[in-house]
């Protein structure tokens, strides 16, 4: 079956409403304004896009409720969506957009172990939100040092951290960010011939 740019703004019609797990932003909030981020950063547009989508699997594999109260995290639960999004966006994209995706979460554990030019891995870890705080238990912990080594030799580990960053700023209420067909047709501009 194939995914295209109309299935993205579907699943952002259908359920981008719901609160971003413990946040106060919703899931579209949320995209919107880490692709906003990325766009005054002056980042590459296969990094805005990825930007964009990098908790869409959040969407795709539904572990929300239609009352928009369930947290996975609360009920022990990682939802992958880091790996879930990918097949689809496959379809759409190279790895300029997929792996910093595939490596978002990876790069929290990372951080909270090295940290970056802006703060230390403790200090980084002691800014997270509890929800945060939980998923990174339940997506294997901080990085040991053979762990943080072999993370940021990867193709795309860097621009991770990037995409990182801006996911842990983009949970402002009220923040305004250009609509979802403006980065939609930045990440069209991308997308795979």
């Amino acid at each position: 079956m194939s995914f295209t740019f109309n299935d993205i703004e579907r699943l952002f019609a259908e359920k981008g409403g719901r609160a971003y797990s413990g946040e106060p932003v919703t899931q579209l909030e949320h995209a919107l304004q880490s692709a906003y981020l990325a766009e005054q950063a002056g980042a590459e547009a296969t990094l805005i896009a990825a930007a964009l989508l990098h908790d869409l699997g959040h969407l795709i594999n539904d572990q929300g409720t239609a009352e928009n109260s369930f947290t996975p995290t609360l009920q022990g639960v990682d939802d992958q969506h880091q790996r879930v999004a990918l097949p689809p966006l496959r379809q759409l994209f190279g790895d300029a957009v997929l792996q910093p995706i595939r490596l978002h979460v990876d790069a929290k554990c990372y951080l909270c172990a090295r940290g970056d030019n802006v703060a230390s891995g403790a200090d980084y870890r002691a800014a997270l939100s509890p929800d945060s705080l939980r998923s990174l238990e339940l997506q294997g912990g901080v990085f040991d040092e053979a762990q943080a080594d072999r993370f940021i030799t990867q193709p795309y580990a860097a621009q991770a951290v990037q995409v990182r960053r801006w996911d842990d700023q983009a949970k402002i209420a009220g923040q305004r960010t250009p609509a979802l067909a403006h980065y939609l047709a930045l990440a069209e501009r991308v997308r795979l011939e």
